[in-house]
């Protein structure tokens, strides 16, 4: 079939549909663009089905406010640091924090014994579908590796290394440049948030060793864990609880020390609710992600 004479050339069809395109782009694609996506804390590059979430600043929350905070203990000095903030910006209100584990916070939570609860971990599938949604509040937390001051070990630990310690496939510091000694692994509990995720970046995914050797804490707290070190045992912890302490070291990892921003253990620290957050909720979560409750939990690190 001929085209009509009338027919404008097919230069101009083509004109006009790189004009459309580019008018579709401009709406569409900026806008798609501009769409909250949150991130997967297991893998910073992949989409996490849960929305991002953002919460206003509070100008003003009702005296006698209370908010119930659980969870991690890698957040205990964090949640510290934001109940005296939060409490002097706002008079006659109060947070109660009290830390256990990311897994009885969350538990917790869910029964209602709690508003919001500090994890070191991500969610699971099965924890979002009951309505659990995570706000990530401190984006670069270490989890150091630490012995006592009188281990012979004086250099660090390559990553391989401790993947094969905490495995149970070396078990003599004299493999990795120690004295002739039986390595003593010191795990927290199951249910800590620090021990799921060091076994995600430390050993990979793979499962902890178990035996004479390793000794699995009662509790999730760091203490007793730094206690239990000796000469012979390595442990892992929130590099701001150990980074003072006098008779514990934290040692490189592939020569790189904990102060350093690239050093490769690193999390997000998360606080969860469940559901409609609640005004209280939503006015102290507001208050953390602002730029004056970063402030003060950046004061609170530059102290550790």
């Amino acid at each position: 079939m001929s085209s009509s004479k009338n027919s404008p050339p097919p230069i101009v069809y083509i004109a006009g549909v790189l004009a459309l395109g580019a008018i579709g782009y401009s709406v569409f694609g900026d806008r798609a663009a501009k769409l909250p996506v949150s991130i997967d804390n297991n893998n910073g590059d992949r989409p996490n089905s849960q929305p991002k979430v953002a919460f206003e600043a509070p100008k003003a929350v009702p005296a006698g406010t209370i908010l119930k905070i659980g969870g991690s203990t890698s957040l205990a000095q964090v949640n510290q640091a934001l109940k005296i903030a939060f409490e002097q910006k706002f008079q006659g209100v109060r947070a109660i924090p009290q830390a256990s584990s990311s897994s009885q916070g969350l538990t917790d939570l869910a029964a209602g014994a709690i508003d919001l609860t500090g994890i070191s971990r991500t969610l699971t599938a099965a924890e979002q579908s009951q309505g659990l949604v995570s706000v990530p509040i401190v984006s670069q937390d270490k989890i150091a590796l630490v012995v006592g001051n009188n281990n012979a070990l004086r250099t660090g630990l390559t990553s391989d290394q401790i993947t094969k310690i905490f495995t149970g496939e070396v078990n003599n510091w004299s493999q990795v440049g120690g004295k002739a000694l039986p390595i003593r692994p010191i795990l927290r509990p199951a249910n800590s948030g620090t021990h799921q995720a060091f076994q995600e970046i430390g050993l990979k995914g793979k499962s902890f060793g178990s035996g004479g050797n390793f000794k699995v804490l009662a509790r999730d707290a760091t203490t007793p864990l730094l206690q239990a070190l000796g000469a012979d045992g390595i442990g892992y912890a929130t590099f701001a609880q150990v980074a003072k302490q006098s008779t514990v070291r934290a040692i490189a990892i592939d020569g790189i020390a904990p102060e350093a921003a690239n050093y490769p253990y690193q999390r997000t620290l998360s606080y969860v609710y469940k559901g409609q957050p609640s005004d209280a909720v939503k006015a102290f979560l507001g208050f953390v992600t602002s730029s004056e409750g970063q402030q003060a939990i950046d004061r609170q690190a530059q102290n550790q």
